[in-house]
């Protein structure tokens, strides 16, 4: 469980994936507090200081118990004692961050009910910053009025650089985010209100990919951070990525609600880039591109840098809507490594997992120890997908990044190790079961399916599973696998009407023991 002086989350430890099996009762101290279906449940409105007596309540009489005792809190600062309004009119900037900078360690502001319409708000280390039910900050829609950060500026001894700006892996100069993070530790920003990015009521989702000024801000952005946990904010209508950490460790994102309209542009859910020791867990994902994509950088800052996405830690999450739920790449040119999805639904996305790379992205671009396990998918167009020819970028559709021919390994040359997938269910998909497709001279290593079962829709709908050139709708396909040295199928059942060809090219080691499936196999 996580507490703080205001609020804690506890998990309802019962088998269920993001929903519990039955509806629970929770008591505070002896009261009712509320009913709850989900696992992962915050308490609100808690005292400083103070012991707590949880008590959990199931339909079916069991109960389980659990006692702690909150943090201390030293005092409270009120925005609205330093001259915020919350009346959705006033710029209220400066007065929130006014109470910010003159908060003291183990210290509260406190952002009460009301619309506070904003730009930037810039964290410090040992905050703790409440957005409080029915409380909105109101982003402002006008980029000339937001400050920049510059993609890098250089030291004055020509030999370092200081990065600020980011945009999809790239050093660029990016408008700040409506709340931003450089350089500090020990955040707590938690609480039951809102930030409202409002992006379709001004033009950041117009030409999105074009800079004009800088690139889109983000709603939370955090750059060089460490110690940071956010609890409960509901987040919507970003300009660009939702929440964005950026070269930071030790981050944790509890109990969270994420929506972005369907057709919003690049407004992916939560991006770790470059990250260490990153939880993510009980947050509902509802937007118009990937869920959640763990990235570490394009070619510049992947080959500098050096410092991949590693620790990553997914559960009890939902995701809906976007092109992925789980996406890895396309900028990674640093790594990913060692990522665990566990105990997610799937819903209505294009893919369930959704590996991106090209030749190009480097040598140091490996992923490995990827782990999704007790997923539930239902009408996920195509569960899983890997893809070594992704089109992104100018030369995206060059003969080097999209030829399937055998080309020497050499320092562009990504690679990818050792893929788990186990306990899944996949029910209503669309395209395919599965699209795994490696470089010819630096196939996919290891990719191991253990107990997954697929069924198609009724009438499914045939569509491309990846974005790579040379590729078509197919009126039957199951599992297309190319150029992977070991796949194992431990009791994998695909059924439905496309379902009906499992399709293995150019593979060195194949394991099919248990494998469930009816038809032809194609090797």
């Amino acid at each position: 469980m996580f507490k703080s002086a205001r609020s804690a989350v506890i998990e309802i430890d019962e088998g269920g994936i993001y929903h519990t099996r039955e509806s629970y009762m929770i008591m505070v101290n002896g009261e009712t507090y509320v009913h709850t279906c989900r696992v992962i449940t915050s308490l609100w409105g808690l005292k400083p200081d103070s012991i707590y007596h949880i008590q959990v309540q199931g339909n079916s009489g069991d109960r389980k118990e659990l006692k702690f005792r909150t943090e201390r809190e030293f005092v409270t600062l009120d925005v609205r004692e330093f001259g915020a309004k919350g009346d959705g009119k006033r710029d209220d900037t400066l007065p929130i961050q006014a109470a910010i900078m003159a908060c003291p360690k183990d210290g509260r502001v406190l952002i009460p009910k009301g619309t506070y319409r904003v730009t930037s708000i810039f964290l410090k280390s040992d905050l703790r910053l409440e957005l409080a039910k029915n409380a909105v900050l109101l982003a402002e829609t006008i980029r000339s009025r937001y400050p920049v950060f510059p993609g890098l500026i250089e030291s004055y001894d020509e030999t370092g650089e200081y990065n600020l700006g980011t945009w999809e892996g790239n050093p660029l100069p990016m408008f700040t985010g409506i709340i931003t993070g450089i350089n500090v530790e020990n955040v707590l920003l938690y609480g039951e209100g809102t930030v409202d990015g409002r992006a379709g009521e001004g033009d950041w989702w117009e030409n999105p990919k074009i800079m004009r000024g800088a690139f889109r801000p983000r709603l939370l952005f955090l750059n060089k951070c460490s110690n940071i946990t956010v609890q409960g904010i509901h987040w919507k209508n970003s300009p660009a990525w939702t929440i964005h950490p950026y070269f930071s460790t030790n981050l944790t994102f509890l109990d969270l609600d994420i929506n972005n309209p369907a057709d919003s542009p690049n407004t992916d859910g939560l991006n770790p880039e470059s990250c260490k020791s990153v939880k993510i867990t009980g947050t509902k994902f509802s937007l118009g591109d990937d869920c959640i994509a763990i990235k570490s950088g394009k070619i510049y800052m992947g080959r500098k840098y050096k410092v991949p996405c590693e620790n990553i830690e997914i559960r009890q999450c939902y995701m809906e809507r976007g092109h992925g739920a789980v996406t890895i790449g396309s900028e990674m040119a640093a790594g990913v490594y060692q990522v665990l999805v566990k105990d997610c639904i799937f819903q209505s996305t294009d893919r369930g997992l959704r590996i991106k790379t090209r030749r190009g992205r480097g040598k140091d671009a490996i992923i490995d120890g990827i782990v999704f396990d007790h997923i539930h998918m239902k009408e996920v167009k195509t569960p899983f997908v890997v893809n070594c020819f992704y089109f992104c970028d100018p030369d995206g559709k060059t003969r080097y990044v999209q030829s399937k021919e055998t080309y020497p390994v050499d320092d562009r040359t990504p690679s990818i190790k050792k893929l788990t997938f186990t306990n899944i269910i996949c029910e209503d998909c669309h395209v395919a079961a599965a699209y795994f497709y490696g470089l010819p001279e630096q196939k996919i290593e290891e990719v191991i399916l253990d107990h997954v079962t697929v069924t198609y829709e009724i009438q499914p709908e045939p569509d491309v599973p990846a974005m790579t050139c040379g590729i078509k709708p197919r009126i039957k396909q199951g599992i297309f696998a190319a150029n992977i040295k070991k796949l194992f199928l431990r009791e994998v059942n695909i059924r439905g009407q496309i379902g009906e060809a499992l399709i293995l090219q150019q593979i060195d080691q194949v394991d099919r023991a248990g494998f469930c499936h009816k038809r032809e196999t194609k090797l």
